[in-house]
């Protein structure tokens, strides 16, 4: 493999890649993705998340914990409630893996 194609290989569970968390798997699902695109353009407590998608504050209470967990949503507690935040950072990853492909 040339040095042009050639992918870090640090973490040999991550399928090529040093990710942490599975942001891939994070990223798969649709209503996640629409979450992070509302959390990208401002911080917001969950009640609010909630009130734009169809489905209960425990469905998207879930959704907001694997994209936690991938590293892609922030939280901080402000008084009583959490405000969440979208974080894009370990989507650098994702998009380099994606490039290598723009080759072909």
């Amino acid at each position: 493999m040339s040095r042009k194609n050639s992918l870090s290989l640090s973490n040999p569970n991550s399928g090529g890649l040093s990710l942490k968390h599975d942001v891939f798997q994070a990223i798969a699902d649709p209503t996640r993705r629409r979450i992070l695109m509302l959390l990208a353009d401002e911080e917001m407590p969950i009640a609010s998340v909630v009130e734009r998608f169809p489905m209960s504050r425990t469905a998207v209470n879930k959704h907001l914990h694997v994209l936690s967990d991938a590293g892609l949503v922030k939280s901080q507690r402000k008084g009583r409630e959490t405000r969440y935040r979208a974080n894009p950072a370990p989507l650098f990853e994702v998009k380099q893996w994606v490039s290598f492909f723009e080759q072909y």
